[in-house]
């Protein structure tokens, strides 16, 4: 099994040394499902919800998630992302909004972490917006999809 990288020989946090690493090209996706009423999701696709335009909020908020990893998660790196995208696709047949989130560099550390926040704030955004109009919304399902690059090459969800 392999030792948690963010732990010294001394069982204390430290952020890793990635000097060593060669830069490749790495990407990563993941995803966040919020689930709603009908009328919710309705109100979102069709654009009457008082507060304006969710999912382009959402998108805009998940965007700046991932340029801000490293102040929110502890031992993140700051990296230079040449890429992030937040798709928001409406799912009607299960009243809820599929969020996927890519996030690409060229470096020396993956940008797993940056994905994953980004898919998590862009459905807590969604919550936040829609939280007066339905208490029941549900966040769920938020994992990585697929990651590429690096020492460990590609790895997929299995599906």
């Amino acid at each position: 099994m392999s030792r948690l990288t963010h732990l010294d020989e001394n069982g204390h946090a430290n952020m890793v040394d990635v000097s060593e690493k060669t830069v490749t090209t790495r990407e990563a996706t993941a995803q966040a499902v919020v689930t709603m009423t009908t009328e919710t999701l309705e109100m979102i696709t069709v654009g009457s919800h008082k507060k304006g335009d969710v999912l382009a909020v959402a998108r805009i908020a998940g965007i700046q998630a991932a340029k801000r990893c490293s102040d929110l998660i502890p031992l993140c790196h700051p990296l230079m992302l040449s890429k992030v995208s937040v798709e928001l696709l409406p799912q009607p047949d299960s009243d809820s909004v599929l969020i996927l989130a890519t996030c690409k560099l060229a470096g020396q550390t993956g940008v797993e972490m940056e994905a994953l926040t980004a898919a998590s704030v862009a459905a807590l955004t969604i919550y936040d917006m829609c939280k007066a109009v339905d208490k029941g919304i549900v966040i769920s399902d938020v994992k990585l999809l697929e990651k590429k690059g690096g020492k460990s090459g590609h790895w997929k969800v299995n599906t």
